[in-house]
């Protein structure tokens, strides 16, 4: 910067200009609100939280009902039990799941953020508690700019405290997921929890405690991902929070009646503020859909309210479409351009990659049989003219029953299986069992040189019929 540049003070003197990388935010107090939208939302945190403290509790079999237990590398589903090799499982549901995401906010925008997001339900809770114990939100600004007194430090001391305890309670929650929660419990209760269950109890409790009571809605406005490609998920034919501008405009007071504006408008916004103080990210949305709205609906039930009070008809803030604002479509017409190609193709694929997914896990088999050949010797010749081959047979219980099972092969004319201690194998329920095995094929004409495919089977000897079979290759030698 030259000396021609830089601002002068009234004396005359040279005055540094200071620009600030970084300018704190101010904090965000929501009002509550009430309506069918805070309804919904209320409703699916009851069910989603139900759903995270009530599960681990459950039991099936005699154990519990939803378990990942990773030392031992089993994870229990009801019924269903997965093992490391399910892995593709996994791999489906995170799929599916995306699937499920770009189809809702295709049709209907940020659905998920706004009623079941764990960030969303969280904050939702813990601002509960606060409304309780410091106020709405007028009642919580004045307490944050008074001086520190008995009182306040009483109400910020019951606000933390009912933070710490649900935050301690969903930690434990979570953790009980991978440990078996009653013994968990147990050993809570006679102060014996080990070192790395206490550590993620704590871990996942002060996440829960930062993210829903001081990070809300950073976490959604820069941390989260969700809000910077939610703008290619939408068109101008999805349903998201509108402010119908041809309504609105422009903003000014109004009579109770609705018969006559105080300053000779005729547009229904009284400029009350009240959408954006009921904002949990202190957004204007009548400045047009942004990046930070949530699609909470808390906008629209407190406008509908003051659109009540001044005898205005609701809806100047509602769920519609971009095209139905702009071309004042009805409901009926905004809902007939739902089904568009995109929407069709997510909902395609979301309905043949589930029933896909379905179609999995039905015909999974309650064994898996990993063969491993020896690679040290392809083949080698044993007796006159015997050819052998040696395997390692990765056997994997899928049941909580044990299996007893009679091995043998088949592929080739004349293949046999013999088995250290035996064709016959017991394996324990959700076990993993190795057996070294060799596969011997006496030398035949016209069988060429090379590579054959045979198969391994395993037969349930509790379960006639019941036959799992394994694809393997046996080498000839020149």
């Amino acid at each position: 910067m030259s000396q021609s540049d830089t601002p002068r003070s009234p004396l005359g003197s040279t005055a540094p200009r200071v620009i600030p990388l970084y300018v704190a935010e101010a904090k965000v107090y929501p009002r509550s609100v009430s309506g069918r939208f805070a309804n919904w939302r209320w409703l699916m945190v009851a069910l989603t939280q139900l759903f995270f403290y009530g599960v681990p509790w459950l039991q099936w079999n005699e154990r519990q009902a939803l378990l990942f237990d990773l030392e031992a590398g089993r994870f229990y589903v009801l019924g269903l039990l997965l093992v490391p090799q399910d892995f593709i499982y996994l791999a489906a549901l995170l799929v599916l799941s995306a699937l499920a995401l770009f189809f809702f906010t295709a049709v209907a925008g940020r659905l998920w953020c706004g009623y079941s997001c764990p960030q969303t339900v969280y904050t939702e809770m813990f601002l509960w508690i606060e409304r309780h114990t410091e106020g709405d939100r007028q009642a919580r600004m004045r307490l944050d700019r008074s001086p520190w007194s008995a009182e306040k430090l009483a109400r910020k001391t019951a606000k933390h405290g009912g933070w710490l305890a649900l935050s301690l309670l969903t930690g434990f929650s979570f953790v009980g997921y991978f440990v078996p929660i009653r013994e968990l419990s147990q050993q809570l209760l006679h102060l014996q929890l080990a070192a790395w269950p206490s550590f993620w109890v704590l871990f996942y409790a002060g996440a829960t405690y930062g993210n829903a009571g001081f990070l809300r809605e950073q976490m959604c406005k820069y941390i989260c991902p969700y809000a910077r490609f939610q703008s290619a998920l939408i068109d101008a034919d999805s349903l998201i929070i509108s402010y119908d501008a041809a309504r609105g405009e422009p903003r000014g007071a109004r009579s109770r009646k609705g018969q006559e504006l105080a300053l000779g408008q005729t547009a229904d916004c009284v400029d009350c503020t009240l959408c954006v103080q009921v904002c949990p990210t202190g957004i204007d949305i009548r400045n047009g859909l942004q990046n930070e709205c949530i699609g909470c609906a808390a906008c629209i039930d407190v406008c509908d309210q003051v659109m009540d009070k001044v005898g205005a008809p609701r809806g100047l803030i509602r769920y519609a479409t971009e095209n139905g604002i702009k071309n004042q479509w009805t409901r009926a017409q905004m809902l007939a351009r739902v089904l568009r190609p995109r929407v069709l193709i997510y909902g395609t694929g979301l309905f043949l990659l589930s029933g896909a997914f379905a179609f999995s896990l039905q015909q999974r088999q309650d064994l898996l049989i990993d063969v491993v050949k020896d690679r040290s010797t392809m083949a080698r010749e044993v007796g006159d003219g015997v050819v052998e081959n040696a395997y390692r047979l990765q056997l994997i219980n899928r049941t909580e029953r044990p299996l007893r099972l009679n091995l043998s092969a088949e592929g080739l004319l004349g293949l046999q299986l013999q088995a250290q201690g035996g064709s016959q194998f017991l394996l324990a329920p959700a076990a993993i069992g190795a057996v070294p095995v060799q596969l011997r094929l006496p030398q035949q004409a016209g069988l060429a040189p090379g590579t054959h495919t045979v198969y391994f089977v395993a037969e349930d000897r509790d379960h006639p019929g019941s036959r799992f079979r394994s694809k393997a290759v046996f080498y000839l030698p020149r």
